[in-house]
């Protein structure tokens, strides 16, 4: 006798196999490209409240000064156009690579699936044939015959496990053909992102050659204006106060923030005490013991912070390979002594974090072109300026010698090459004390 249901199946079969080789609608592929845009976008509005703060810090500084108009300031809105086309180039990059990656795992999968289908499929036909061979009413022949009741109970028995079986390969076939329909669906999808990603990419590549071109233009015009106040020494002053009280003021933004974190980890410390003792008194048991909370738990983390950024102190790696050019200390020509190193190297070089930490600034300043920040723990920072391209935004965790931005000449500056600092408590530290040439 035949499976129950079983001709009810083999259509459900049927049916998910011609679904199969429907590929995805159009209106569903432009779902899954709104929601990549929606997920975007949504990254985007978790820094805006940050990047409004930084803003605000850099308005307060520039209103610090007296207002003076600055040729190098005309090419601030085309060098950190620049930078951000790099930028987003480098993310997309990275974001195709893995798109791409994925997409050939999916293609691997897809060829394992169709090959396990073939094999059910193979199986199935063989289960049907055999049964159809025996006849379609071995299970009333075997009621009707007269036969020993132990026997006819061991056959009808052996028929069941048959269609046990068959139905377990009809549930196997179907998931694997559903698998390989939503492994299909991805797939596109996939395809849909790279060629997103492809138009992204155009049309970054555009707007950064328009706005090298009206970079180079404005240089051209303002070349003799950015000679004359490079040579003034009161400029220079300048904009080493302006990165002063820039620090200053990124230093009091991360003790604030630091004594946000601390508060919500006594709060967190406090809630898991108190549903511990609560699980301990519903198993009848005393109050696990526990350590009082400190005043301020997370002042040895500050602690470990500060002595883990102190003890590789004469083994940083140079942010950049290229040509010291200026020490720490040395004398400027009519002007303040460097408070840092300026490492001259080809545009477009890597510059790389001497050491893990977070970026807490990515921004263009008069003075230092477009300027990263990385904050180190323990009041430690290092400072990276002049740069062509920003590659990381505030608020991005780094690993020792990632790469956040590459070479330039921004800000008016006549050579290509890094400028480096790195600063405790705000105050300017000498390098070389701290990198393994």
């Amino acid at each position: 006798m035949p499976l129950p249901g079983l001709s009810v199946r083999l259509l459900a079969v049927a049916a998910a196999m011609a679904a199969l080789a429907l590929l995805p609608s159009h209106a569903e592929t432009n779902v899954k490209s709104a929601e990549r845009a929606r997920l975007k976008q949504a990254a985007e509005d978790e820094r805006a409240e940050l990047r409004k703060r930084l803003d605000q810090l850099k308005q307060d500084i520039l209103r610090t000064e007296k207002a003076r108009a600055h040729a190098a300031d005309s090419l601030s809105a085309s060098e950190a156009a620049i930078s951000t086309a790099n930028r987003k180039l480098r993310e997309l990059a990275t974001e195709q690579e893995r798109t791409e990656h994925r997409l050939v795992k999916l293609s691997v999968n897809q060829e394992k699936l169709e090959a396990a289908v073939r094999q059910q499929r193979e199986r199935l036909a063989r289960m049907l044939r055999e049964q159809y061979a025996k006849g379609q009413d071995d299970r009333v022949h075997l009621l009707l015959s007269g036969d020993n009741p132990n026997r006819i109970a061991r056959e009808l028995r052996y028929l069941g496990y048959v269609s046990a079986e068959q139905t377990k390969a009809i549930d196997e076939l179907q998931q694997d053909l559903a698998t390989i329909a939503s492994n299909r669906e991805e797939a596109e999808e996939a395809r849909r992102v790279l060629q997103d990603i492809a138009d992204e990419q155009q049309e970054q590549k555009a707007l950064l050659e328009k706005e090298k071109t009206t970079r180079k233009q404005l240089l051209a015009q303002l070349s003799g204006k950015l000679s004359a106040q490079r040579r003034e020494a009161g400029s220079l002053a300048r904009d080493e106060e302006r990165l002063g009280a820039l620090v200053e003021k990124l230093t009091t933004l991360i003790a604030q923030q630091r004594k946000v974190e601390e508060e919500a980890a006594r709060k967190r410390a406090k809630i898991d005490a108190r549903e511990r003792d609560k699980l301990a008194e519903k198993r009848d048991d005393k109050p696990a013991s526990r350590t009082p909370p400190r005043d301020n738990p997370a002042a040895p983390a500050a602690e470990h912070e500060s002595s883990a950024f102190a003890r590789l102190k004469g083994r940083l790696k140079m942010p950049v390979k290229g040509e010291l050019l200026a020490s720490f200390g040395a004398r400027r020509t009519d002007g303040p002594s460097w408070k840092g190193l300026f490492i001259k190297a080809a545009e477009g070089s890597e510059v790389n974090t001497v050491a893990a930490g977070e970026v807490i600034f990515a921004d263009w300043m008069r003075g230092f072109g477009n300027l990263i920040i990385v904050d180190h723990g323990g009041q430690y920072m290092s400072i990276y300026g002049n740069n062509q391209s920003l590659l990381r935004r505030p608020g991005d965790k780094l690993k020792t010698g990632d790469t956040i931005a590459t070479v330039g000449t921004s800000g008016g500056n006549e050579q290509s090459g890094l400028y480096f600092e790195l600063r405790f408590q705000g105050r300017a530290l000498d390098p070389a004390d701290w990198i393994n040439r």
